[in-house]
């Protein structure tokens, strides 16, 4: 028989510091999100995607940034009704007011109430403002305004804005996106009206202003699939994209992503899209249609 004495004697390993623990479970899930990223590389092909290059839909294209075409919302929803694209992040107004796309269901760009990148700037009271100027891009964003206006008895007419210096800014100009946000935080004279605020007052709902839109009648369910992929490594990413981005400061990236702005498509959202649906009819702003949802 062995003596016991000569039995090697088993060691416990030291248990892991705090520090210890954190790092490896940094570790594992830099490796985890590099193995999403190696999956989701050419996920796409042979679709052709596209999207917005604002702050605000990072969290959707995260991942497909090499496989995505980034233009301004007007740009994108000229490309998809030309079957350039199959599939695209647009104004929610490109799929009610053509009744050619299905609505990817459960993603959406949102907001319940302020928004920071979508508003009036003016320097007169609303009710004196007869002529507003608004980005060349926006869509959506144009439709509400004027369903807001509406619902308080006022019109307004609409021209181009020729530009966003604030040197230059008209006594009312529509803002949209990242040059917006640029323009609230610049020096200005202008009174800032949150379109996104000034919705959940008159509704208490979310606004949607953009939806991926699908070209009806193509086979797609891999792109689906991907896109719902990418959101969701997106969302469950977002400090790195709040900490790893550039545009603005840290604090303004938490309080814009983190709060201001969501990205799911429920049925709240649902219930803001159709009392907007609701209104533009009421107001002659149409023909509407009722978007069709797809898994």
């Amino acid at each position: 028989m062995s003596d016991p004495e000569n039995i090697p004697k088993l060691r416990m390993a030291a248990p892991e510091s705090a520090e210890q623990l954190a790092k490896r479970h940094e570790r594992e899930q830099r490796t985890s999100h590099r193995e999403r990223e190696v999956g989701l590389e050419q996920s796409l092909a042979p679709f052709r995607a596209g999207s917005v290059a604002y702050l605000n839909a990072v969290p959707l294209t995260r991942g497909i940034e090499d496989q995505i075409v980034f233009l301004p919302p007007s740009e994108l929803a000229e490309r998809l009704r030309r079957d350039e694209l199959d599939a695209a992040l647009v104004s929610v107004t490109e799929v009610l007011f053509n009744n050619r796309y299905d609505v990817l269901d459960g993603i959406a760009v949102a907001s319940l109430g302020e928004v920071q990148s979508v508003f009036l700037a003016h320097r007169k009271p609303l009710a004196e403002i007869h002529e507003i100027f608004c980005d060349p891009a926006s869509l959506t964003s144009v439709s509400l305004l004027r369903v807001l206006l509406a619902e308080r008895g006022l019109r307004a007419e609409f021209q181009r804005l020729a530009s966003y210096e604030p040197g230059q800014m008209p006594d009312a100009a529509l803002l949209i996106g990242d040059r917006a946000i640029d323009f609230s935080r610049s020096l200005h004279t202008h009174q800032i009206w949150d379109l996104g605020a000034a919705w959940y007052e008159l509704t208490g709902l979310p606004f949607v202003y953009a939806v991926w839109a699908l070209r009806r009648g193509v086979e797609n369910s891999v792109l689906r699939r991907q896109l719902r992929e990418a959101k969701s490594f997106g969302l469950d990413t977002l400090d790195h994209i709040i900490t790893s981005r550039t545009e603005y400061d840290l604090e303004f990236r938490k309080d814009y992503l983190g709060w201001h702005i969501h990205y799911h498509l429920g049925s709240d959202e649902k219930r803001g899209l159709g009392r907007f649906i609701e209104l533009l009819r009421k107001h002659g702003l149409g023909p509407v249609f009722e978007p069709v949802f797809v898994n």
